[in-house]
């Protein structure tokens, strides 16, 4: 899966420079389904983030209506077949203002409201998160309308227990420890690295292969089945996303 984030290359102004922002990950998807054996799926945005440069920029009540047209731009490319989930939207992962911090939540609903529509996902990037975060989460889900099993929680702890996430889908930042924790609790989640491809910091978050490389240690070590690897790996995202792996 992967998730846009703003290029330097293409600074935003207006909702349709989003579009053309966007284009840049559709095309490394497309890159990358053509030019390797791996399926790539592409997830698009408005980064949660840039909310604070706009709003300084253009005030607040602008900088929400361009969020919100790149909300738009991402549920088109999502019609469109160029894209299956809209996202990381969500909120700052630091403390900001609360007049911020409302009109991010605004954005995120009307982000979930759109993925509603086009019968898709949301990725979520917000602040650390655990039982209490995912609960406020969930109840922005049910506002908006969407199926809390169809709101991805990024970069999220071992929540896997209903009562931890809400609902919502965590997707575990695969180290050991988590991996460990996650599969002591059950099957619903999904793993994710993080990685940025950022040459200044090669391997940040989690190098690329990490997903693949620890799944098959913990075979290995029979901490794992085969049985549950599928599930995890194949069947969770299928079911999320209405993509098909195989």
């Amino acid at each position: 899966m992967l998730c846009h984030l703003p290029y330097a290359e293409v600074p935003i102004s207006s909702a349709e420079d989003f579009s053309r922002s966007y284009e840049i990950t559709i095309g490394m998807a497309e890159r990358g389904n053509a030019e390797t054996e791996v399926k790539v799926f592409a997830c698009v945005g408005p980064y949660p983030v840039l909310l604070l440069g706009l709003a300084e920029r253009y005030g607040l009540s602008r900088a929400v209506e361009i969020m919100k047209g790149g909300m738009e731009g991402a549920q088109k490319l999502v019609r469109e077949g160029k894209a299956v989930a809209i996202g990381e939207i969500g909120r700052p992962h630091f403390p900001v203002p609360p007049d911020i911090w409302d009109a991010s939540n605004e954005i995120m609903r009307y982000g979930m409201e759109l993925a509603k529509e086009a019968s898709c996902p949301v990725v979520l990037h917000t602040e650390s998160s655990d039982p209490a975060v995912m609960l406020d989460l969930a109840s922005h889900a049910d506002r908006a309308g969407i199926s809390r099993d169809k709101v991805v929680k990024h970069y999220s702890p071992p929540l896997v227990l209903n009562e931890e996430n809400h609902g919502l889908f965590p997707s575990v930042l695969a180290s050991r420890t988590s991996v460990r924790e996650a599969l002591s609790k059950g099957d619903r989640f999904v793993l994710e690295t993080d990685f940025l491809d950022e040459p200044s910091r090669p391997g940040a978050v989690m190098n690329i292969n990490t997903v693949p490389k620890r799944t098959k240690a913990l075979i290995a070590s029979g901490e794992l089945t085969e049985e549950r690897a599928f599930r995890i790996h194949m069947d969770n995202p299928e079911r999320i996303y209405g993509i098909s792996i195989d």
